[in-house]
């Protein structure tokens, strides 16, 4: 029986796909719950090679992190007295804030099934936050010797991330329509002479809820996910008892 040759690329492209769950609660996430999820998904891939990764898509409350080379000087607050939390972490970066209108991914990826080099990961980081503007009509560019997207000056994507025994957590963050108040009371990143936009500023009107297709295709096609379904672990509260 001759053999169709049409289908042979298809079952080889399938057979390289990375199993992966995908999360996308309904509800904002407080900051630190979403740390221990990505904790907990990261010491899974430690005990269990053959464990799933996982992404979760997500926004949070208003908060400021600081990465592990942060500095204070970057505040321009009081920590000690401010109304917002705010968390000192371990991944890469400087000072940052999220808030509601900002659309936040964590993935936890097992480098070993791709490059183990944290380089190599932040450039595709980015090229799946440019592919997202892309499909937007709008053109996101990279800085030279700095991480993170620009759409023309302003930059509308954070990236900062930790990776431990090649298990990542953190992620990145794309300002969608959120109050860009908020990173007045920092210097975003670190960088000074560098103004944050948002996709609103270009698409007036655009939401979370409709930028998120865009990024778990993005992420998919870059890392070659097979999205494995969940359905039961949507919400904040169900997934916290998994554990």
């Amino acid at each position: 029986m001759p053999i169709d040759k049409s289908k042979l690329g298809t079952r080889t492209e399938s057979a390289n796909l990375i199993p992966t769950f995908l999360f996308k609660p309904k509800k904002f996430v407080d900051y630190e719950t979403a740390l221990k999820w990505q904790q907990n998904w990261q010491k899974h891939l430690f005990e269990a090679k053959k464990t799933a990764q996982a992404i979760w898509l997500l926004e949070h409350p208003l908060c400021y992190t600081m990465g592990k080379g942060s500095t204070e000087k970057n505040l321009l607050f009081d920590p000690l007295t401010s109304q917002w939390p705010l968390y000192k972490i371990n991944r890469g970066g400087e000072v940052t804030c999220h808030m509601p209108g900002q659309l936040v991914a964590y993935p936890v990826l097992d480098l070993r099934k791709y490059q183990t080099d944290l380089h190599w990961y932040l450039r595709k980081l980015e090229a799946v936050l440019i592919n997202v503007l892309t499909n937007m009509g709008l053109v996101g560019k990279r800085r030279k010797g700095l991480t993170g997207v620009w759409i023309e000056d302003r930059k509308v994507a954070s990236i900062g991330v930790s990776c431990r025994r090649w298990v990542t957590q953190h992620g990145l963050a794309l300002n969608v329509n959120c109050d860009m108040e908020a990173f007045r009371a920092v210097v975003p990143c670190g960088l000074v002479n560098h103004p944050m936009g948002k996709i609103n500023d270009w698409i007036p009107g655009i939401t979370v809820e409709e930028v998120k297709p865009l990024l778990m295709q993005s992420f998919k096609k870059h890392f070659h996910l097979d999205w494995k379904k969940m359905e039961s672990l949507e919400s904040s509260e169900e997934f916290s008892s998994y554990f």
